[in-house]
C-alpha cells in the first residue's frame, strides 16, 4: 500500500491503521486520535485512499503512555518524559524519567500515608457504629473528624 507522507520523507508503503494499532495496544480508536491531537503521538502518513497509517513504533509508544499513566503520570507529565526522551543527547541525567520518578514516589508516598489515615478513620466509624453523618458531626464519641472541624464555630439557632 504506498501512501502519501505528511512528513516530508519518502512515501510509506507499509504501516499499521488505526484498529491494528488500537488493538494492539489495548487502547481504542478514539484513545489513539485523542493523544495524536494532544501530540503524544506522532500524526502519521495517510494512505491515497485517506487512511492515517502509523509506524509499527507507535504500540509501543501508546504502550508506554498508557503504562506511565497507571504508575500514576498525569497525560501532561507523560508528554514531558515523552519530550525529554526524544530530545536526549548527552542531556542532564536529572532531567527525564529517574527525577521525575522519584518525584511521583514522593507523591505517591504521600497519597498512601493520607489514605492510611482514612482507612483507620473509617474502621473507627464503622466500629462505632456512625450510621448518620448529622448526628455523627455533633457527637463528640464519633471518630469521625466532625467535632474538630465544629469546634469554635457558633452555632445558630434556626
Amino acid at each position: 500500500m504506498t501512501t502519501s507522507s505528511g512528513n516530508g520523507s519518502a512515501p510509506r508503503t507499509t504501516g499499521l491503521r488505526s484498529g491494528q494499532v488500537a488493538e494492539a495496544a489495548g487502547v481504542n480508536q478514539q484513545t489513539l486520535r485523542y493523544y495524536e491531537r494532544r501530540g503524544l503521538v506522532a500524526e502519521p502518513d495517510r494512505t491515497l485512499g485517506g487512511h492515517r497509517l502509523y509506524p509499527p513504533e507507535t504500540v509501543t509508544i501508546l504502550r508506554v503512555i498508557k503504562t506511565a499513566q497507571r504508575l500514576g503520570f498525569t497525560l501532561d507529565e507523560v508528554a514531558e518524559l515523552l519530550n525529554v526522551g526524544a530530545h536526549r543527547h548527552g542531556g542532564r541525567a536529572d532531567a527525564g524519567l529517574q527525577a521525575r520518578a522519584r518525584g511521583k514516589l514522593v507523591e505517591v508516598e504521600r497519597k498512601i500515608a493520607d489514605l492510611v489515615v482514612i482507612r483507620e478513620t473509617l474502621r473507627q466509624a464503622v466500629a462505632a457504629g456512625c450510621d448518620d453523618l448529622v448526628v455523627c458531626a455533633d457527637s463528640p464519641c464519633c471518630p469521625l473528624p466532625f467535632v474538630e472541624l465544629t469546634e469554635g464555630v457558633d452555632r445558630v439557632e434556626v
